[in-house]
């Protein structure tokens, strides 16, 4: 999933520590919502939703249903402000490639959106139908449930579920700093191959 350049959402900054988006964005995203919200009624029922989804994504018609359906938790046919704001901030923690750091910061959130039997369990199938908007990988599905299903029931409760967000966050941090270091490594192999290779020039001029 992707954001199309150019669209609204695309200028809003989303703070890397907390994936939650600064005053001024709040305030802009509610006059979004306001000029989406056509029908003066402080929600967007799922015609407005999807044409919203359309505009600002590549998400095609059967995963955007399936986002309205989880945030539409109460089946009401609309979601208001705050499931709105939930759904941008995850959609920019996607963008920025943040997923992990969103999911653990806002746990209980994710998990009550993905607990959409309200039976306090998440199942594998669930995560299935969610691995687009979450972006875990399908390898990375079949060890959350080897690794953190606790109880062996193939569902995870709410505390094997921020055990996962907790080791999740871990591996990102540690595929980052191994980055860094790869491209430290990389600067400094370049720097000396530079600097002998200037001392060389200077030794063949004399």
């Amino acid at each position: 999933m992707k954001l199309k350049e150019g669209s609204f959402l695309w200028y809003l900054y989303l703070d890397k520590i907390y994936c939650l988006l600064s005053v001024r964005n709040v305030k802009a995203l509610v006059e979004y919502f306001h000029l989406l919200d056509v029908h003066r009624k402080n929600t967007l029922n799922d015609v407005l939703f999807y044409h919203f989804l359309h505009h600002v994504t590549d998400l095609k018609k059967p995963q955007i249903k399936i986002v309205f359906d989880m945030l539409d938790w109460s089946a009401a046919g609309e979601i208001g402000f705050d499931q709105f704001y939930m759904l941008v901030c995850l959609l920019l923690a996607h963008q920025n490639h943040l997923e992990g750091q969103f999911m653990y910061r806002h746990s209980r959130p994710i998990f009550d959106l993905l607990d959409v039997d309200g039976e306090m369990r998440i199942g594998e199938s669930t995560f299935q139908t969610f691995r687009f908007l979450l972006n875990i990988k399908r390898h990375d599905l079949r060890e959350l449930y080897q690794d953190f299903d606790i109880t062996g029931d193939r569902r995870l409760n709410y505390k094997e579920f921020k055990l996962y967000t907790i080791f999740s966050i871990d591996k990102s941090l540690k595929r980052q700093k191994a980055a860094k270091e790869k491209e430290k490594e990389k600067n400094s192999g370049f720097e000396n191959a530079s600097s002998h290779s200037y001392e060389r020039r200077m030794t063949l001029g004399k």
